[in-house]
């Protein structure tokens, strides 16, 4: 007698991707999600997931108070829907939805022109950069539905008037699937447990996730433990890029199965578009969540989900076998260190803006230290990311003889945009050859300017100009002591006194207010220049002046108010001075800059002083950084975590370094407290003319998005310096670890 082949679970094809969207960029942010539906087809994913809030970009903020911004998502969507997007493909879109008079973050299921239901988000990020509490509100009927009467142009589009809207899974002939969003992940009650024990096969999360150092691993093991634990696929689509912002969405798109990563995508990367698919066998997944006895007994009482129908559609592809769509394999994550990050992060982030802003380059003042020179060592990073890509874009062009093709790969969202943006930044006409070598792009994009006085080494100028040889940088050199002169003239003129130094015999007071004048000076000079030096060059446009103040000195407030760390933008300024040393060692080693190894090595000084009595021009300077603010850098990252993530004020962070720094007397520790608290707080009023800086550290001190913490103090603590004084009583003057007596 012979049986019948039942094929009972079919093969599936699943697609995620990275889109590098712009907030209110509404044609742009439409164009990325078609290339990136129409490339999942083309792959043969028979479900496609895009980042939260796609339609307009994550990052509107306050325009989501508006009404054009969903009027513009619903045209968005009537777009989508009007073509063959959607056709034989599930595809799952975040945008923003009014219901009932609320404001929602939402996902909308689509099918063959039709909308099957939409989905609010359950729980919204409301903490450290985010605040959507402020816009939406949260969907707070689980395994609920109700109706949603669509616009009149969606209607129309759609021949629907009213579609389901609430936590509900869309039901396909041959796979249940359902959502969660971004920080939903995160919870400790996740949507996902629900959706797996009530038989959810493949479970999408749109996400718009900002990168920060360090974070990835953590976003991965919660996508591998949720899948371990609970069986099923995980597919993760994330924003990608600035969308005009401070933060810089890292995509990395992922698909999980049953705990093991089977794709990843970039996390860094200049394409606007990326799309990863996987092929997996429901069959395992339903194998995997039947092997364990107490998950079954979970489901067979778990509450049900309100489905939707998928009518007639089938997720697997028809016809498809082992040999045709073998499922995908589990490959070996790709997690940047810690100096990657530091330097491809900031660089994709300082391509966009670019780009994006039209400008002809960037500017930035090198002083041959460790921070300015990261920041010539990051956008050189830029440069070689932008001629690879464009020598990607290139090959893959090459390759299409048919013009309709390559037309159609082509465009603002498509291959090709980055070769497009890199012969506008060097002036070359369409058609011709993109350099390969970065130092040619750099020399056209970054223009750098060692910026002297008498105060200043030769051991410094020398460093600088070597580094911007090294990176191709259009470089020169100037001293400011004239203008630094006529200031002091112009104050002599009105008050008959001349301020000195207070190593030539002046005050505290005339030695700080020499050392400003020459850091301000610098600031207007770099904006002269920004200005100018594209016509001295014979070229259009303006630069974008580049700060370089990192999170440590922002921090301790270690910076003159608009001085040379005023600018437009600046790369460095969420990352920690340690950090920032690996990165210029990383940046010696793998990209060739071999001058910032000597940077990497030399103590960080602000040359603001005179050189030493006897100290030769060549010699290094003597007004050494940590000696100045009576810290290391190394402690200051100490006291930033303990003072954002751990939330210490000054008596939690005493006694938290009592066991922390064992090598170190109650006295000692005390002192380093009251000092840094003392600093941190008179001058914190800097916080709020900082500098937009790339988020990257948690322990930012950036008042403007991040951290919402006064400017105004009681700077001398008198009740916590007085509790800290009362526990030094009762404890021993020596080192802590008994070394010492």
């Amino acid at each position: 007698m012979e049986t019948a082949a039942v094929e009972r679970t079919p093969l599936v094809t699943v697609a995620a991707c990275n889109l590098d969207q712009w907030a209110l960029d509404f044609d742009g942010n439409l164009e990325r999600v078609l290339r990136s539906i129409q490339e999942a087809k083309a792959m043969g994913a028979r479900y496609r997931l895009g980042p939260e809030l796609e339609l307009c970009g994550y990052g509107c903020e306050d325009h989501f108070l508006e009404h054009d911004t969903f009027l513009h998502c619903d045209q968005s969507l009537a777009a989508l829907l009007s073509c063959d997007a959607t056709d034989g493909i599930l595809c799952d879109i975040g945008m923003p939805v009014q219901h009932l008079g609320v404001r929602y973050n939402c996902r909308v299921f689509c099918l063959n022109r039709k909308i099957l239901a939409i989905r609010p988000k359950l729980h919204l990020a409301d903490d450290g950069n985010y605040r959507e509490t402020r816009w939406f509100t949260t969907w707070k009927r689980r395994n609920e539905t109700e109706d949603h009467t669509l616009c009149r142009g969606l209607a129309e589009v759609t021949g629907q008037d009213k579609v389901p809207f609430g936590q509900t899974a869309v039901s396909a002939l041959d796979a249940l699937v359902a959502g969660e969003t971004c920080e939903e992940l995160w919870t400790p009650d996740s949507p996902h447990i629900g959706q797996a024990l009530a038989g959810v096969d493949i479970i999408g999360n749109g996400s718009g996730s900002h990168h920060q150092l360090r974070k990835l691993d953590t976003r991965l093991n919660y996508m591998i433990s949720a899948t371990a634990k609970c069986g099923g696929v995980y597919v993760y689509s994330n924003q990608r890029g600035c969308d005009g912002g401070r933060l810089y969405y890292d995509g990395c798109a992922l698909i999980v199965v049953n705990g093991d990563v089977v794709a990843q995508a970039a996390q860094f990367s200049l394409a606007d578009v990326e799309v990863i698919t996987a092929t997996v066998n429901l069959e395992d997944v339903r194998s995997y969540r039947a092997s364990v006895s107490s998950r079954m007994e979970q489901a067979s009482g778990a509450r049900r989900l309100p489905t939707v129908e998928a009518p007639s559609f089938c997720l697997g592809t028809p016809g498809a076998n082992y040999v045709t769509h073998p499922p995908t394999l589990p490959q070996a994550l790709k997690i940047h260190s810690p100096q990657e990050e530091c330097a491809l992060g900031p660089a994709c982030w300082l391509w966009d803006y670019l780009r994006r802003s039209g400008s002809a380059g960037f500017f930035l003042p090198l002083s041959g230290g460790a921070d300015s020179s990261s920041v010539a060592a990051i956008v050189g990073v830029m440069c070689g990311l932008a001629v690879e890509t464009a020598a990607a874009e290139n090959a893959e062009l090459s390759g299409i003889d048919d013009d309709a093709e390559r037309k159609s790969k082509e465009g603002a969202a498509g291959v090709g945009s980055v070769s497009k943006e890199v012969r506008r930044l060097m002036g070359l006409k369409e058609g011709e050859k993109v350099p390969s070598s970065p130092r040619d792009l750099a020399n056209c994009v970054l223009h750098t300017c060692f910026m002297g006085t008498e105060n200043s080494s030769n051991a410094t100028r020398a460093r600088a100009s070597t580094l911007a040889d090294q990176i191709g940088a259009y470089h020169s050199n100037i001293v400011i002591d004239t203008a630094v002169a006529a200031l002091v003239g112009v104050f002599r003129t009105l008050t008959g006194k001349t301020p000195r130094f207070l190593s030539r015999g002046g005050t505290s007071a005339e030695d700080l207010a020499l050392q400003n004048i020459q850091a301000r000076l610098r600031m207007v000079m770099a904006y002269l220049l920004a200005q100018l030096l594209p016509w001295v060059r014979g070229r259009q446009g303006f630069l974008l002046v580049l700060g370089s103040a990192n999170v440590d000195e922002a921090l301790r407030g270690y910076m003159t108010k608009y001085d040379c760390s005023s600018a437009d933008l600046n790369p460095i300024g969420g990352i920690s001075k340690v950090d920032l040393k690996k990165l210029l060692e990383w940046a010696a080693r793998e990209r060739g800059y071999t001058a910032l190894a000597d940077i990497a090595a030399a103590p960080p000084t602000a040359e603001l002083r005179p050189l030493a009595e006897g100290a030769g021009e060549a010699d290094e300077h003597s007004q050494v950084d940590e000696e100045d603010m009576g810290m290391t850098y190394e402690e200051l990252s100490h006291f930033g975590r303990l003072r954002k993530v751990a939330r210490c004020g000054p008596v939690s962070m005493f006694q938290n370094l009592l066991s922390a720094w064992r090598h170190l007397s109650p006295q000692e520790i005390a002192s380093k407290v009251k000092r840094f608290f003392f600093f941190y707080s008179v001058n914190r009023h800097k916080m709020t003319t900082l500098t937009p800086s790339y988020h990257a550290e948690e322990y930012s001190p950036d008042d403007n998005r991040f951290d919402l913490r006064p400017f105004l103090y009681p700077t001398r603590w008198p009740r916590q310096f007085a509790v800290i004084d009362s526990m030094l009583k009762g404890l021993p003057s020596g080192r802590v670890d008994g070394k010492e007596a």
